[in-house]
């Protein structure tokens, strides 16, 4: 019978994902494998089944085999060398910092964290945010591998269980921005639609109708006629793709977004019709021991071209002069 290791969740474990608890644990443990063991029924919690998401508890006891780690199979990771030009984008994409935070303005086409044949993303790159002997930051949520924008850094576990709470309970206010195809109508409105996700870890693809429910409130903030808008998009749920579907489901895909967009979202014409439109602006939060931090990021320069290309600049002004739905 295999060996397991018994350990009991810590307070400053407290409410981290299983999959980041075993990587803080054990070092650089494939997603693979701990997706294989949870599935398999190999990691137990308090004697339960658990998947590789399930947040831990204070106090739970957790069970896990002794990893058997391929070190072959993990050769070209330990031998990785980042490239000089990924750590200066790091540092230069930081916006906020302080003794328990980092954001940073997320580069798109940068996956956060890493998993099977991904080996440029966020999570590898955060010693370019660290001096010698700190520690490095933990990610505390995500962003899709081609969306820019905010994204929040802890730097303790203090902070990690904190924020990781905020962002869970829904406290976290975010604001995204799109470039559509198709004006919506109405200008202003909600998107109140399920999704549900389907498909092997790494491969998923978000279907609307069925599953949990979503929520996603939206302004048109300028547009080009019936062709093409610009969006303020503000989530009240977190689902995996919910801006993209939810707009897609609307009838005004992302531009750029050959997952739920289709062909159709690819505009040739533009400049850069083939990058995905989407961008997370601002971030309302409870910084751990501040109080409201409120922080916001410029969009990457492709979105911008395209914003010009439309004549939307005229209104690229503080966010605060657009309208928001949080509250109506």
């Amino acid at each position: 019978m295999r060996n397991l290791n018994i350990f009991e969740i810590p307070s400053d474990d407290d409410g981290m994902r299983l999959d980041r608890w075993l990587r803080k644990k054990f070092g650089r443990v494939p997603q693979a494998q701990v997706e294989k063991l949870s599935r398999t029924g190999q990691i137990r919690l308090d004697g339960r089944r658990v998947k590789a998401s399930t947040r831990l508890e204070r106090g739970q006891v957790i069970k896990v085999p002794a990893f058997e780690i391929d070190t072959k199979k993990l050769g070209v990771k330990k031998q990785y060398h980042h490239d000089p030009k990924d750590l200066n984008l790091m540092r230069e994409a930081e916006i906020y910092r302080d003794d328990d935070i980092i954001v940073i303005n997320k580069p798109p086409g940068i996956a956060v964290q890493g998993g099977s044949k991904v080996r440029r993303h966020i999570d590898g790159l955060m010693e370019a945010l660290c001096k010698p002997g700190e520690k490095r930051p933990k990610l505390v949520h995500r962003l899709d591998r081609e969306t820019s924008g905010v994204l929040v850094l802890a730097r303790n576990s203090f902070a990690a269980r904190e924020l990781a709470r905020a962002f869970r309970e829904r406290e976290v206010e975010k604001t995204y921005w799109a470039i559509v195809l198709r004006t919506p109508s109405p200008a202003k409105g909600q998107v109140d639609l399920p999704l549900d996700k389907r498909g092997e870890p790494g491969k998923e693809k978000i279907f609307s109708g069925t599953g949990r429910r979503a929520v996603t409130r939206y302004v048109v903030i300028d547009n080009a006629g019936q062709d093409v808008a610009w969006m303020a998009l503000y989530p009240e749920t977190g689902r995996t793709h919910q801006i993209r579907v939810h707009c897609s489901a609307i009838g005004s895909p992302i531009i750029g977004d050959r997952k739920y967009g289709a062909r159709a979202a690819i505009q040739e014409g533009l400049p850069f019709g083939n990058r995905l439109h989407l961008h997370s602006r601002a971030i309302n939060l409870q910084h751990p021991r501040k109080g409201l931090l409120a922080l916001k990021a410029e969009p990457p320069h492709f979105m911008l071209e395209t914003m010009r290309y439309f004549g939307f600049e005229k209104n690229l002004g503080d966010l605060a002069d657009q309208p928001d739905l949080r509250n109506s």
